[in-house]
């Protein structure tokens, strides 16, 4: 790998990044403009901010992605499985943006990367690590406990607990409303949006937070597992000291680890797309789903939240789409399933089911693409 093609494929995966964060803002903002809380200008600068800060914290879902889902002994991870993994991730991310869909940006990586993978090893589907050790499926690598099964049960976690929340919320205020005269006194509607309009404020942040803790580590992941493949091939051996800082040594006493600037940069980027915004996903989840209220806000935007930073600090990437997704299905459907609009639920869903094998298609394309020029 020359030191061109090497940052060929940064350059790349930085571009993932920025698309990703303008991708997915409707996951951290969505909720806190179609209950107009914020104005969309004033959300996106928060997001922002909070998904910048999320990027900083933790590196453990970049480790996974670097480590835990191609086996380096089957198939050489070298500059075009990684490129056509990206591109076909990106392109899946642009046609899905297009289209108004809030589609996964983490599954679509996986995808191209497993599709990658599989092309350059010859066909070989060992070069893919689907299951591998753990004493419970979380602490395992490999693609089936760290997306597969995630993938079903994270949505389902937050459906669940955007229902459960909602209700407890619902449950609460009908007391309050039964016996004091405190809703009597200020109106029921007025406090409530009052009260959860300030709420919303805080579960938006830890949103984009969580947004960031888990989506920008995909592609610090990327950057640093190009970097380590170049290091052990000795493509940095004659580099001046001033670029010792590319090296990534991995051995028994290197374990590996994401470089500090790699984060950096990664949660600079992020943040940059994110700023960039997303308005016709906002649309989708904010305003054609279901009528948001800021109470349905805050529940929606905690219960997702509480899931995503759950599952980072696991080191799985789950798909901060489908968990907004489905907790804003759950708040709505505390309130009647009627309230959702189960059509557009079905467009999302057959996004959500076509990710990962449309990616994986893509993408061994690609690398045959490339294979049959060389």
């Amino acid at each position: 790998m020359t030191l061109g093609i090497l940052v060929a494929v940064l350059l790349i995966a930085l571009a993932f990044t920025y698309i990703n964060g303008f991708h997915d803002t409707a996951n951290s903002i969505a909720t806190v403009v179609a209950t107009k809380v914020l104005t969309p200008g004033q959300a996106v600068l928060m997001a922002a901010v909070t998904n910048m800060v999320g990027a900083l914290w933790g590196t453990a879902v970049a480790v996974t992605i670097a480590k835990g889902l191609i086996d380096i002994h089957v198939v050489d991870v070298g500059p075009q499985l990684l490129v056509c993994a990206l591109l076909s991730a990106i392109v899946w991310n642009l046609i899905t943006w297009w289209l108004g869909l809030p589609s996964s940006s983490s599954h679509a990586l996986v995808g191209g990367l497993v599709g990658a993978a599989v092309a350059a090893a010859g066909g070989k589907f060992d070069a893919v690590i689907w299951s591998h050790g753990g004493s419970h499926w979380w602490n395992g690598a490999g693609v089936i406990p760290k997306v597969v099964v995630p993938m079903v049960v994270s949505p389902l976690m937050g459906f669940v607990l955007g229902f459960a929340l909602m209700g407890l919320l619902y449950a609460l205020f009908a007391w309050l409303a039964n016996r004091t005269g405190v809703l009597r006194r200020f109106g029921r509607t007025p406090f409530v949006n009052a009260l959860f309009g300030k709420a919303q404020i805080f579960s938006a942040a830890a949103m984009g937070v969580s947004h960031g803790m888990n989506d920008a580590q995909k592609s610090m992941g990327i950057i640093a597992l190009a970097l380590a493949g170049a290091t052990s091939a000795g493509q940095f051996d004659r580099l001046p000291a001033w670029l010792g800082f590319l090296r990534i040594t991995t051995d028994a006493s290197h374990p590996f680890a994401v470089p500090v600037w790699v984060t950096v940069v990664c949660a600079l980027t992020m943040a940059a797309g994110t700023a960039g915004g997303g308005w016709r996903i906002i649309k989708t989840l904010g305003h054609k789903m279901v009528k948001l209220h800021p109470i349905n806000g805050f529940a929606a935007e905690f219960s997702s939240a509480a899931v995503i930073l759950f599952a980072s600090s696991l080191g799985i990437p789950v798909s901060t789409t489908h968990n907004v997704s489905a907790s804003i299905m759950g708040v709505g459907a505390a309130k009647r399933f009627n309230a959702i609009r189960w059509t557009v639920v079905e467009r999302m869903v057959w996004s959500w089911i076509l990710t990962l094998p449309v990616t994986g298609l893509l993408a061994y394309a690609l690398v045959r693409l490339v294979q049959g020029w060389g």
